[in-house]
């Protein structure tokens, strides 16, 4: 990795400037990667999924990934452009001007997770590329298929000093977060996350971290509740819930928690009428995760929760020998329950009880900023007062998830939740370097000002009018 890193390090300062046509056509080589091997992708993550939806990962991993891409290469020459800024008065009268140039940092290091291992390593690439960057990538090792995938196909479409990738486990990634790299995105968990925030401080490696945590849905005044029921089912189910911005709870009504529940039950069986055998709903990733979730829910039934399972063909999940698993809706769900204190990840979903908007804010406020907040609700007074009240990475408003969609608003979390954000112009600026320049007039300014000793009545007459 270190070679690897030298290799980039030394191509990139070598190609200076690195020109539009030069970052166009990474990006174009990029999307075919993945559109030419996009069935051989999408075998590989039902493989190491155990299974997944072929088309869910059409659009999640393929799709998602290339989309990126062409988006960058539409919107880069504006991009690029340099930004003129105003110059302090009078300077800017006299001739003086000011402006910004994005500059590539030079090598990012991506550290991907398991949960869309394409398309989270893609869509952050189309951001590096843009910005004029090379680029490694650390796979994950739970999803060694798509890894190592990658490693194959990879060259045949870029020298290993503009792209490369990597894989193996904790301690290749421990390493790899050590390197000195110009920049480091790491998508994953929390948890994680501050190691690696911890392993890139002894270079002063700027750092993007793409949490997760407690993203909640809200349902309010006048809200479909047919229309979010589904919508929150949809968010839930899609990759079994594998998903850093699921909906992760529930806030509803007190006089509305049974149609709510009612509504996911109907929605979910819509969706899948049956699960183990159904091509569309795919497994939990692997054993320790199944386990993990199982372990949770035990607890919650423990102390005191109601779960219900929707299994809408009542198949028997305990004799098989997959790891799909049924949505687990927890009612009357504690704060002393694991299902309410960590991110779930996976088909379970609690729902909750409040008598008021301020008390559903509250119960929001009193946990971790998180990733993703959605409210349904058509009453403007209401949602403005969420809106204001509370701190998220994203919000969705009458929908969950679809705010990652969106190329052209920047996606990243605050506090636990992340740091930092990328996407479209947002991911160009996050991995460019913002170079200010300023041309001075040939007047002599600092005589003009009175800064040039010896000092005098200028001087202070220069200090006076500023301090004014």
């Amino acid at each position: 990795m270190k070679q690897t890193l030298a290799a980039q390090c030394a191509a990139f300062q070598a190609e200076l400037p690195v020109s539009a046509v030069v970052r166009k056509d990474r990006l174009t080589r990029a999307a075919a990667m993945i559109r030419d091997h996009a069935d051989a992708f999408c075998d590989a993550l039902s493989e190491d999924f155990g299974h997944r939806s072929r088309e869910q990962s059409m659009v999640t991993d393929i799709a998602a990934s290339i989309s990126p891409m062409k988006h960058a290469i539409r919107h880069l020459d504006r991009w690029m452009r340099p930004e003129r800024r105003p110059v302090t008065f009078p300077l800017g009268l006299l001739g003086g001007k000011g402006w910004i140039e994005y500059q590539p940092k030079g090598v990012v290091g991506v550290i991907a997770p398991w949960n869309f291992p394409v398309q989270l390593v893609m869509a952050p690439i189309a951001n590096i590329f843009a910005a004029g960057n090379r680029a490694m990538v650390k796979s994950s090792e739970f999803t060694a298929r798509t890894a190592a995938l990658f490693e194959e196909v990879c060259p045949k479409y870029f020298a290993s000093d503009e792209l490369a990738f990597c894989s193996g486990g904790p301690e290749v990634g421990k390493a790899f977060a050590e390197l000195p790299f110009d920049h480091l995105i790491f998508t994953g968990a929390t948890g994680i996350g501050r190691h690696i925030l911890h392993a890139a401080a002894d270079n002063l490696t700027p750092v993007t971290l793409e949490l997760g945590g407690k993203s909640p849905a809200i349902v309010g005044k006048g809200a479909d509740i047919r229309q979010a029921t589904e919508r929150v089912a949809l968010g839930k189910m899609m990759n079994a819930g594998q998903i850093c911005l699921a909906p992760d709870y529930m806030l509803v009504p007190d006089d509305q928690e049974q149609a709510v529940v009612d509504g996911l039950k109907a929605a979910v069986s819509t969706m899948y009428p049956t699960l183990l055998a159904n091509p569309d709903y795919t497994s939990i990733v692997n054993d320790r995760h199944h386990q993990r979730l199982q372990d949770w829910l035990e607890d919650a039934r423990a102390k005191g929760a109601t779960i219900e399972t929707v299994n809408p063909a009542n198949e028997d999940f305990a004799s098989s020998n997959t790891r799909k698993m049924p949505l687990h809706i927890v009612r009357d769900a504690t704060d002393d329950m694991t299902v309410m204190q960590e991110e779930i990840f996976g088909p379970i979903l609690p729902v909750r009880r409040y008598d008021g908007i301020d008390t559903a804010i509250a119960e929001v406020n009193r946990r971790d900023r998180p990733l993703g907040l959605y409210y349904f609700g058509d009453n403007d007074a209401e949602r403005r007062r969420v809106l204001d009240r509370t701190i998220s990475g994203g919000v969705t408003l009458n929908d969950v998830i679809f705010h990652i969609t969106n190329e052209e608003l920047p996606f990243g979390g605050i506090g636990p939740s992340g740091m930092g954000a990328y996407h479209g112009a947002d991911g160009f600026k996050t991995f460019s370097h913002a170079k200010a320049v300023y041309r001075q007039p040939k007047i002599n300014v600092a005589k003009l000002a009175g800064i040039m000793p010896p000092y005098g009545k200028t001087t202070m007459a220069s200090a006076r009018r500023q301090m004014k």
